[in-house]
């Protein structure tokens, strides 16, 4: 069995869907593992890990939309000691993700044709994210 681990310090340019699909590839190349598993974990409580449609930005920009009406910045929250777009943030990642498993055969990421791996920055400034890639098979 064998086990890599990098950790990618990505920056994000504010609130977005930041596709980082082909970084995690070039880790998983990397690696060397031909079958296994690649876990993905983001570091961070005010931004989101996700696959999702790799085609179509029109997905992107409806699910922003969707979030931005599910959990309004403008509304009073108690915790706004980073500004008023860090709750909503908070909130918004606690209703996806922030980690995600992919298997690997043949070397690659086994993601659907129209999949990719975004990082979703909640938060109106960009800022540095950590994602850390483990992965292990043979």
């Amino acid at each position: 069995m064998t086990y890599h681990q990098q950790t990618l310090q990505l920056k994000t340019t504010g609130k977005s869907l930041a596709k980082v699909t082909a970084k995690v590839e070039e880790v998983v190349a990397k690696s060397g593992v031909q079958t296994g598993l690649c876990t993905l974990f983001l570091r961070h409580t005010s931004a989101s890990l996700l696959l999702q449609e790799n085609a179509d930005p029109d997905v992107l920009e409806d699910l922003q939309h969707f979030f931005s009406d599910l959990v309004p910045e403008q509304r009073r929250y108690r915790h706004s000691t980073e500004g008023p777009d860090d709750m909503p943030a908070h909130i918004r990642t606690a209703l996806t993700h922030t980690s995600e498993q992919i298997p690997i055969n043949r070397g690659r990421l086994v993601l659907g044709t129209w999949q990719g791996i975004y990082i979703w920055e909640h938060r109106q400034q960009g800022h540095y994210r950590e994602l850390v890639v483990h992965i292990q098979g043979e």
